[in-house]
């Protein structure tokens, strides 16, 4: 019986206060196969042969009544495939203002929790014939990390769709509620065993904790996240924004600094927080805000990510400083020690209790860690491309929670560097501000305004 992990659980129970934890990917698609448009019925076809791969995607969530244990993934008796994968049409002119509003729309609307929790959209009628595909999941079923394999799943590396033969899997039957009763019961003696042992593992717990308290400061022990506008209960509606960026000119960027291409990108947000708050008549002179930073821990082979498995890192960024290069060096060197430190899944004992991560959730939209949030993804370092068409430009989109009002995303792909800002509609309604804030540091940096970040051409 799969439960769901606790850090799993920490992806869910958001939900319940308002603040849904979908992630997704943005794609843009070269072209068609059908007169001019994507056809939806080849794009159902490919990903109907496919699901047979990836398992999660066929599963339903079930919470079960208070004593039969955690929520657990059990196979669906069916995917409709006329409802998880749609079609709708992006108005014109079809740029990407227009493209993210569409995006938007369809992420307001909640996953039915009654089926698998995803869904692909084909948003059609962007300019230059291109079609956006929007897919979405759940963040119960995977991270960042995670959720690229799994999607990677749906994608070929050239032009002709690869014929699969997989069989559909005979779906297994549902628990019933001895089994889940058994099933509990189990999993709470087994918690009984381990405490019992715990004397005799002693020194070495005692061991971990000391190698792990380093990563546990960052969140408890240090300096509070400074008291801005950035910081205030988030509502439903988010503002989407989008900075295109080169891979190879970021590693050049980090190489010439001692710096990573996640320095690269965490200066980045600097200079774009600095230009929000100039504007909002906010004081920035030796201000260091705070980001929440993911680091994952998954170590598994590709073909078998799943789930969540991220430790938390949280990295001062030098808004008060003018000088982007100065900026670059100081985060570069802050990370360098904090990766030094060991992490736990979920910040270790924080998101093993359910009391605890509910009694965190309730107080998280006046939480004083984090000023904003900021996660990068490794992506393909090839193109590829779905049901026939090329993939020329591959997005992520991240959620936010309790009042953190600015995020960000970024996922490499195929020599391109494409980072995603989204803010809460109406607390940061001037995202724009912040984008170019983010592109001036990144032309900066590059020491050549204009010439590989910026905005592109429409």
């Amino acid at each position: 019986m799969e439960r769901l992990s606790p850090l799993d659980l920490g992806m869910l129970w958001p939900d319940d206060f308002g603040w849904p934890e979908d992630i997704g990917v943005l794609a843009v698609l070269d072209g068609n196969r059908t007169a001019g448009r994507f056809s939806l019925d080849l794009a159902r076809e490919v990903v109907g042969k496919r699901l047979p791969l990836v398992r999660r995607m066929r599963q339903v969530l079930r919470v079960p009544r208070f004593g039969l244990g955690p929520p657990y993934w059990t196979d669906a008796s069916t995917v409709d495939l006329e409802y998880h994968v749609r079609a709708a049409e992006v108005p014109a002119p079809g740029d990407d203002e227009q493209l993210l509003v569409a995006v938007e729309r369809i992420r307001r609307r909640r996953l039915d929790r009654s089926r698998p929790l995803w869904e692909m959209w084909l948003l059609t009628g962007l300019a230059g014939g291109r079609t956006g595909l929007f897919v979405r999941l759940h963040h119960t079923i995977a991270d960042g990390v995670a959720a690229v394999a799994l999607l990677g799943e749906f994608f070929d590396p050239g032009p002709e769709v690869r014929a699969l033969a997989a069989p559909w899997p005979v779906p297994e039957p549902e628990p019933t509620a001895v089994q889940l009763l058994a099933d509990n019961t189990r999993r709470r003696w087994q918690a009984v065993r381990r405490g019992v042992s715990v004397p005799a593992r002693l020194p070495a717990t005692v061991s971990a904790l000391r190698q792990a308290w380093p990563a546990f400061r960052e969140l408890l022990a240090e300096e509070r996240a400074p008291r801005t506008s950035l910081n205030t209960p988030i509502g439903p509606g988010r503002r989407f924004a989008l900075v295109r960026g080169d891979l190879p000119l970021a590693k050049r960027i980090g190489a010439a600094h001692g710096a990573k291409v996640n320095d690269v990108l965490m200066a980045a947000m600097s200079g774009g927080l600095r230009e929000l708050l100039r504007a909002r008549g906010e004081p920035v002179d030796a201000l260091a805000l705070r980001a929440y930073v993911p680091v994952s821990l998954h170590q598994e082979p590709r073909d078998r990510l799943r789930g969540n498995f991220d430790g938390m890192m949280l990295v001062r960024l030098p808004v008060g400083v003018a000088d982007p290069v100065r900026r670059l060096e100081m985060i570069a060197a802050e990370t360098t020690e904090r990766k030094k430190h060991k992490r736990s899944a979920g910040g270790g004992v924080l998101f093993r209790v359910s009391a605890l991560q509910r009694a965190v959730l309730r107080r998280m939209d006046r939480q004083r860690w984090a000023n904003v949030y900021a996660a990068n993804v490794p992506g393909p370092p090839e193109p590829f491309h779905f049901a026939g068409a090329r993939v020329l430009e591959l997005f992520p989109i991240v959620p936010l929670i309790g009042n953190i009002t600015l995020g960000l995303g970024a996922l490499s792909y195929a020599g391109q560097l494409a980072i995603t800002v989204v803010g809460d509609a109406d607390a940061c309604p001037d995202v724009e501000v912040f984008t170019r804030g983010a592109e001036q540091a990144l032309e900066a940096l590059a020491g050549s305004r204009g010439r590989d970040f910026g905005p592109a051409d429409r």
